[in-house]
């Protein structure tokens, strides 16, 4: 079965907001990179990497279904914000977004009965369940224990 016009058309909008958010992930990065916060820096590091990686992989599922990817034009992504935890009411909004995204594209592969690309969707599903769950478990850290705990979470991100 080849890719439906609108599964495509899904696939590219998808790709590039995978892109955006990339580039988002590489912006806080450096943000973190400026305020000495390597961890926090190397933790968004991996993020921008994961995210370019979830558009390779559409681009391929879409190529090998007979889907065109046209890659676009990423618009910018925000640059500045005010501390630590501002960044990560950010990461979890935009987590939460990219959800919501997920599911738009589960429901029109439902809609065009195309059952291998709802396949493909799941792994996505999933994932974002973790993603969400990780941007708020940190939030609540930071909201919790503020500055005093910064150093420590530092740390530990750093180790991912």
């Amino acid at each position: 079965m080849l890719l439906s016009e609108k599964l495509t058309e899904a696939f590219n909008a998808q790709v590039n907001a995978e892109m955006w958010s990339s580039n988002l992930y590489l912006a806080m990065a450096v943000y973190f990179k400026k305020e000495g916060l390597d961890g926090f820096a190397h933790w968004m590091e991996k993020q921008s990497a994961e995210e370019l990686e979830h558009a390779h992989d559409m681009i391929n599922f879409c190529i090998d279904r007979g889907g065109d990817i046209a890659i676009g034009q990423v618009n910018v992504v925000p640059t500045a914000w005010g501390n630590p935890t501002e960044v990560f009411e950010h990461v979890y909004k935009h987590e939460t977004y990219v959800s919501e995204l997920i599911d738009k594209m589960v429901n029109i592969a439902e809609e065009e009965k195309d059952h291998a690309a709802k396949d493909f969707l799941y792994k996505y599903v999933r994932e974002q369940v973790e993603e969400e769950s990780t941007a708020k478990s940190i939030l609540e850290q930071l909201k919790r224990y503020g500055e005093c705990h910064i150093g420590i979470l530092d740390s530990k991100l750093g180790k991912r």
